[in-house]
């Protein structure tokens, strides 16, 4: 028997309170994806879900219902597939380095990744800025990438999740962004539908993250685990700490030219530590025996690296965009640097040029902050606290407003605080 179902019927369930079934939900996805319920219906339902909340049996199956909306992709390249997703944070560049790092041990490495938003940025504006380079591959490309290089770090293919496409874009627009189970359905649909038999989640916690406490990253993060628990995915999440930028270097090109670094041996030690300690938990997930560190130091990932990139039609040789306009922010006393705040640059960098407000603006490749001076270490009066790339100089004033209260210079050094906060295991 067909039963009939009303979005009328289905918001007043969720607005009461009530525990959607499995038909409610699996039909108002079903039929928003097709367009049967319509954009103001839905708003409603996700604000109703946003002040109501859901179970984790409901979350679970709003997850699958997205999932069912469109392709499952799979993967026959005869490794292990897995992959890593962050939460979003400030100088977050770690899928530059880890994805062909983790490719070069041995395991394959299908990473769909997204575009910045505010003061977050954005896997493929960073790859971007590589000339040549190409965020959008058919399934066949990927496919094809996978099982000659190991690794491919493009944009999701149409038909991934239409659903939470479609769904993302309303919420932007309705303020039910910050919603747990909208956000951990959002992220575990893809992650799903992408076809990767591991995952591990990067959910940042502090200021430049999107959950600023780590009760509030607890609670994603177990929500995300719980939801890969349902679906058979191996999945484990680590909580890092996002209340400092990583590494030096915040905006596109810039962070490019870090991950380089990285791969070549070099690079900023928080970005060296947060790259190995995934990889490490991602070759333990996948199965595979391999020493990331050993890995990092030996070149092998930085010769994958360059093979993703030309893969993809970029020259890796090819200079990096840089700014028309460079503006150096110097520092008000001597001291040592006891805190930087993270949202603080990122939203300096945002204002530069190198994020977006909204989806459809175009990004700065050349824009961004980079961070001369970070806690722990000592400044002079005066001598550079931070440098301002932008090809549009009247944005400068805005991006120094942003950083008048990012840093304290204090007389000693703060205690240092640990990268990777908590780690929460799925069942494996």
């Amino acid at each position: 028997m067909t039963t009939t179902h009303s979005a009328v019927d289905v918001i007043r369930a969720k607005r009461d309170g009530g525990v959607l079934s499995d038909e409610q939900i699996d039909w108002v996805v079903d039929a928003y994806t097709r367009g049967d319920v319509a954009d103001e219906q839905m708003s409603a339902l996700a604000m109703a879900i946003f002040l109501r909340g859901m179970t984790a049996a409901e979350t679970a199956r709003w997850t699958r219902a997205m999932i069912d909306s469109g392709e499952r992709l799979t993967w026959p390249t005869g490794r292990p597939t897995v992959d890593k997703h962050s939460t979003g944070g400030v100088g977050d560049k770690i899928t530059l380095p880890l994805a062909p790092l983790v490719a070069a041990c041995g395991a394959a490495v299908p990473q769909l990744s997204g575009r910045g938003l505010g003061h977050t940025g954005g896997t493929l504006d960073k790859l971007e800025s590589i000339p040549g380079w190409r965020a959008a591959l058919s399934t066949a490309e990927i496919r094809d990438q996978l099982a000659s290089v190991g690794v491919v770090v493009c944009a999701p293919t149409v038909g991934l999740a239409p659903a939470d496409r479609k769904l993302y874009a309303l919420r932007d627009v309705t303020a039910t962004v910050e919603c747990v189970p909208l956000i951990a359905s959002s992220i575990m649909s893809k992650k799903i539908a992408e076809g990767a038999g591991a995952l591990v989640l990067d959910v940042k916690v502090g200021s430049g993250a999107f959950m600023r406490t780590l009760s509030e990253a607890r609670e994603l993060a177990s929500a995300l685990v719980a939801i890969g628990d349902e679906h058979g995915l191996r999945v484990t999440a680590l909580l890092t700490d996002m209340s400092t930028p990583l590494g030096r270097a915040v905006g596109n090109a810039v962070e490019v030219a870090e991950s380089v670094e990285v791969l070549r041996g070099g690079g900023p030690p928080d970005v060296v530590e947060l790259t190995v300690a995934l990889a490490a938990e991602m070759l333990s997930l996948a199965g595979v025996p391999a020493d990331p560190a050993a890995v990092l130091a030996s070149g092998q990932a930085y010769e994958t690296w360059r093979a993703m990139i030309a893969a993809q039609d970029g020259d890796p040789d090819a200079a990096l965009p840089t700014p028309a306009h460079v503006h150096v922010v110097p520092a008000p006393r001597a001291g040592v640097v006891a805190r930087l705040d993270a949202r603080s640059v990122g939203i300096a960098a945002w204002r530069l040029g190198a994020g977006r407000a909204r989806k459809e603006d175009p990004v700065q490749a050349g824009a961004g902050v980079v961070c001369l001076a970070k806690p722990g270490e000592r400044v002079d009066a005066g001598a550079p606290l931070f440098e301002l790339r932008t090809d549009t100089p009247d944005a400068v004033a805005g991006a120094v407003e942003a950083l008048a209260d990012a840093v304290d210079i204090a007389d000693s050094a703060p205690e240092p605080t640990p990268l990777v906060v908590e780690t929460i295991h799925g069942a494996r």
